[in-house]
């Protein structure tokens, strides 16, 4: 199976045009803080790179952008709160790639992922890396992928949950290599990657920022990334595809999503502030750190490629036999 590239990167800042009765004068918001659920736990991808951006949100406005951890359920109890809350703008949702895939792992959703939220804009582009512990047996992806061949199901790898990305990323590697591996899955991605550490797992397959802290301090291996080029954080690290895994270029983003009737001009100045966020020098520096590229995708364009996101998911979900809860 061919896995195209699951993100697009680039600039647009296309404005969503949502109905409202609500009277919303252009430049009047955000009037008081707005808050930020994470639907994970904290120390993750999403939990950091928000919290960057928030903190960055809040001093362009001079308004409290701040964070709130709701875990649980693959995302789906936090995801369900931002649905449910009041369509002002002053509650939003940051999520994944892991929101295309929530359709291929529950046969039903507290919520509707295409009605219920709107997308307002995707940054912070960043390719899946497998790491290893430091003193792990393998020292490149083409060892690991041959004691996996050779060893059918013996390999474990650990995730923050079944139904993440990090789970469905995994599995795509997987069928791309031709290899069967066992998936381990924990509460939250800090606890896999904890398990890493420890040696309870093989290997673990996350985005870029959530492993860039252990691998710069030298507690895990970087053998492998997604994506079309190396990082220039890390130029000695491969690619998957300079390592033998073709049809395989997964690349994760952050971005936040707000209640469906928000008002246009609350989503409009939210993506001009997020782009200005996301052009900084600060954070530009932020995100090269993190082996991520700071690219905005808003609006129609954000939309689009959620709906292929979810139709190509499916297709991973039904190459690994997912069986939905």
């Amino acid at each position: 199976m061919k896995y195209s590239k699951l993100a697009a990167i680039g600039l647009c800042l296309t404005a969503i045009c949502a109905s409202t009765g609500t009277a919303f004068a252009q430049g009047t918001y955000p009037a008081k803080p707005v808050r930020i659920v994470v639907p994970y736990p904290p120390g993750g991808a999403v939990d950091q790179v928000t919290r960057r951006i928030a903190q960055k949100l809040t001093e362009q406005t001079g308004q409290s952008f701040f964070v709130e951890n709701k875990a649980g359920a693959t995302g789906t109890i936090g995801a369900q709160q931002v649905a449910k809350s009041a369509p002002d703008g002053y509650t939003l949702m940051a999520n994944d790639t892991t929101y295309s895939i929530l359709p291929h792992v529950f046969n039903k959703l507290p919520f509707d992922a295409e009605r219920d939220l709107v997308p307002v804009s995707a940054f912070n582009f960043a390719p899946m890396a497998l790491v290893v512990g430091a003193d792990s047996r393998f020292k490149t992806l083409s060892d690991l992928v041959g004691y996996a061949k050779a060893n059918p199901g013996k390999l474990n790898y650990g995730t923050g949950g079944a139904g993440t990305t990090p789970h469905f990323s995994t599995e795509a590697l997987a069928s791309a290599a031709k290899v069967e591996v066992t998936h381990v899955p924990f509460k939250g991605a800090g606890e896999a990657t904890l398990a890493l550490l420890s040696g309870t797992i093989d290997f673990q397959i996350a985005s870029t920022p959530g492993v860039m802290g252990q691998v710069k301090g030298g507690k895990v291996r970087l053998l492998g990334i997604s994506g079309d080029k190396r990082l220039a954080a890390l130029p000695d690290v491969p690619t998957f595809a300079e390592a033998g895994i073709k049809n395989y270029s997964v690349i994760n983003f952050t971005g936040f999503w707000a209640p469906k009737g928000t008002p246009a001009p609350a989503l409009q100045r939210l993506q001009k502030e997020i782009a200005t966020a996301m052009a900084s020098a600060d954070v530009q520096k932020f995100s090269a750190d993190l082996g991520s590229v700071p690219s905005v995708v808003s609006g129609e364009p954000l939309a689009k490629m959620l709906r292929d996101n979810t139709q190509l998911w499916g297709q991973v979900a039904a190459a690994a036999k997912v069986e939905k809860q």
